[in-house]
């Protein structure tokens, strides 16, 4: 047992340390090539945040386990704003840009509204006779999340609103720390959540309760871990881009690849589920507009905390 919360502890501090050098190497490779922080986040910093979602939802599809796939990615995705960018934002308020705004906190919308009306179909619209997401719609969600990453990178000023010193790195030492950032994340990040796991059996806790609480938030530590860090840097924008570009992997790149192998089944999503993760993208847009001060305030981020709180309780009533 005691070894168990060692290597958690050891786990813990891989994904600490893996989110330093991951945000300080992503930074500085955005300022050569004159990319912004927001575009790196969604991008690099968000593909190998999401390593874990990736893991877990592809080898449970190709299991049949349309449940874990999916249910993890719903799970991560609502734990990544409303706890991630609400916790956040309790730490330092995040500023939105015009252009997250105007399209890239749609298209997250749009993403999840998708995956509901397709997987969906039949329990929100009454059509078809089974909820759930086919190898068509997974090559659909595949060339979708194409197009938008061509689009960000096509359309990206590279302009930035972050105001912070900036750490002087050369090139080849930003990549090596971005490397060692990956590694460190997705290392830590699963040892943190097998000897959590194994640690959580020793004591007598549920299946369930593992599954809700200790592989949704092991598979998000990357995410809020990064997204921690990026914001107290003051590097705001790389921990937008990061938890929407990482949700947005989840749901169009991860369930893609998942549906691409094996039809998921979305039967067993309900819809307190479905509406906390609209909700929950939908909270992020109505920040720009309350108060008008443009940005995810310690107000919003407490209604975000308490949001996921509400949510939590659920779960563990319906369990």
């Amino acid at each position: 047992m005691i070894v168990e919360l060692l290597l958690v502890f050891i786990g813990l501090a891989l994904v600490v340390f893996g989110a330093d050098w991951l945000v300080d190497g992503s930074s500085a490779v955005a300022r050569r090539a004159n990319v912004s922080e927001f575009v790196i986040g969604l991008t690099i910093v968000g593909f190998g945040t999401s390593m874990p979602e990736l893991v877990v939802s592809v080898t449970a599809a190709i299991e049949g386990n349309a449940d874990i796939s999916v249910g993890n990615i719903i799970g991560s995705n609502t734990l990544n704003i409303l706890f991630g960018l609400g916790l956040t934002a309790l730490i330092a308020p995040i500023a939105i840009t015009r252009r997250n705004i105007r399209s890239d906190i749609p298209i997250s919308i749009g993403a999840v509204i998708l995956m509901l009306l397709m997987g969906m179909n039949s329990s929100i619209l009454g059509i078809g006779t089974s909820d759930s997401l086919t190898r068509v719609e997974g090559i659909v969600f595949l060339l979708v999340f194409a197009a938008y990453i061509y689009y960000c990178f096509k359309t990206d000023d590279g302009a930035d609103i972050e105001t912070a010193p900036v750490k002087e790195i050369g090139l080849a030492k930003a990549v090596v720390l971005i490397l060692a950032g990956l590694v460190g994340l997705v290392l830590g990040g699963r040892l943190f959540v097998d000897n959590a796991v194994d640690f959580a059996h020793r004591v007598g806790v549920s299946e369930k309760f593992i599954a809700i609480t200790l592989i949704a938030g092991g598979t998000s530590l990357p995410e809020l871990v990064t997204c921690f860090v990026a914001a107290a840097k003051k590097k705001g924008q790389m921990a937008l881009g990061n938890i929407l570009g990482s949700n947005l992997f989840n749901i169009l790149l991860i369930l893609g690849i998942a549906a691409t192998l094996q039809p998921l089944s979305l039967a067993g999503i309900k819809m307190v589920d479905a509406s906390v993760m609209l909700l929950s993208v939908l909270l992020v847009a109505l920040s720009y507009f309350t108060l008008k001060n443009k940005k995810i305030d310690r107000l919003d981020g407490a209604l975000m905390l308490l949001l996921e709180a509400a949510y939590m309780v659920w779960l563990f009533i319906k369990l």
